[in-house]
This record gives C-alpha cells, structure tokens and sequence, in this order.
C-alpha cells in the first residue's frame, strides 16, 4: 500500500534520523512504512504514521490527510461551540465506528479513521460545523 508524507517527518525513525519532505512517496511492508530503500520508518499504526502520513493508495492522500488534521484541530479548538461539535461526533453512528471501542469514557480515533474513504471524511468535517 502506499503512504505520502502529509506534514515533513523530520526525527527519529526506527532506521535511525530522517527528513522526509512534504509529498514523499512510501510503501508499507510487514506493517511498517518503509522508503524506496527498503529502510522501514516506523509501524503504520504509530503516532508518527498519524501525524505525518496518509494511505494514498487511491491517489487522495493529500486531501485524506488534510482532513484528518482538519477534524483532529476542529475537535481541539477550545471555544464557545467545543462541546457541541463533541456532541454531534458521540451521537454519530458513522463516527462511531472509527473510535477505538477499547477506551469508553474518551474518544481515540482507530487506525479505519486515518486511512478512511475521502468522502467519509468530509461528511465528518461538515458534522462538525456548528
């Protein structure tokens, strides 16, 4: 499958420091992202793929990661309609299905979140307009 870095993963990879920039193409092997090298970066389902990689294997990665960081900093925003737009995501079936059920009391996007359909996405982020 492959991986587009969406924000430059520039730190500690299990391959030792790197510097990838925005838009580097990656491939997964084993369950680790891996470069054209065969050097593996980090486990697909680590925070580090979270925050800098996106699944492209559909060619949408771009979008599909500038979405995810939109809804994670929506949801993060401290302000007057913070716990509506919380509200709207609990009672959300669709949503739902992308938390990790292992945590109960809070909410922790499962790894089907960062790698869902685009279209998924989109209807998250316009649920989230309040």
């Amino acid at each position: 499958m492959r991986y587009i870095v969406i924000r430059r993963f520039r730190g500690k990879a299990i391959c030792g420091a790197v510097n990838l920039p925005y838009g580097t193409a990656c491939e997964t092997q084993d369950g680790y992202l891996i470069l054209e090298d065969g050097r593996r970066l980090c486990a697909v389902t680590s925070q580090n793929a979270y925050d800098h990689f996106s699944r492209d294997d559909d060619g949408l990665g771009m979008e599909r990661g500038k979405l995810v960081q939109d809804i994670r900093g929506t949801l993060e925003r401290r302000d007057a309609k913070h716990q509506a737009r919380w509200d709207k995501l609990w009672a959300d079936a669709g949503s739902n299905r992308l938390r990790r059920t292992d945590h109960k009391d809070f909410w922790v996007w499962n790894q089907d979140f960062y790698n869902a359909d685009v279209n998924e996405l989109r209807r998250i982020r316009l649920l989230l307009e309040v």
